[in-house]
C-alpha cells in the first residue's frame, strides 16, 4: 500500500517534468534549464504548488468558474504555473500569454501521460 502511494507520487513528478519540458519545448516565454535533476526538481515544486494553493484558489473562484463554464480553470493553472517559477531559479516564465499557453500544454500533456501510464492504485486495488 505504501509502495503504491509513493510510486504514485513519483509517476506524478515525471509526468509533471515531461509536461513542463514539454511546454518549454513549444511555448516561447518558457524556459526550463535542460539538466535533468533540475527538470525533476522543477516537477516536484510544480507538483506541490497544485497540491496545496490549487484546491484553495478552485474553491474561492467557484462563482468564476461557474459563470466562465471552467475556463477559468486554465487561468488557475497558468497563476500555478508562474507561482512555480518564483519558486525556483529553473524555470522562468516571461508573462501571463506565455503562462496560459504553457498551461495549455501542460494540461494536454499531463492528461495524455496520466492516460498511457499504468495507475498503481487499480492495480493495487485489483490484487485486493
Amino acid at each position: 500500500m505504501k509502495g503504491a502511494s509513493i510510486q504514485r507520487i513519483l509517476i506524478r513528478v515525471g509526468i509533471n517534468a515531461l509536461a513542463l519540458w514539454a511546454a518549454a519545448g513549444i511555448v516561447g516565454g518558457i524556459t526550463l534549464e535542460q539538466d535533468f535533476w533540475k527538470v525533476v526538481l522543477v516537477g516536484a515544486i510544480f507538483g506541490i504548488v497544485n497540491a496545496i494553493l490549487k484546491p484553495v484558489l478552485v474553491v474561492l473562484s467557484i462563482p468564476f468558474i461557474v459563470v466562465t463554464f471552467g475556463i477559468a480553470l486554465i487561468a488557475i493553472n497558468a497563476l500555478m504555473l508562474l507561482i512555480t517559477d518564483y519558486f525556483t531559479a529553473a524555470l522562468t516564465v516571461d508573462d501571463f500569454v506565455a503562462a496560459l499557453l504553457g498551461a495549455l500544454v501542460i494540461s494536454v500533456v499531463s492528461w495524455t501521460a496520466s492516460r498511457l501510464l499504468p495507475d498503481p492504485k487499480k492495480r493495487s486495488a485489483a490484487k485486493a
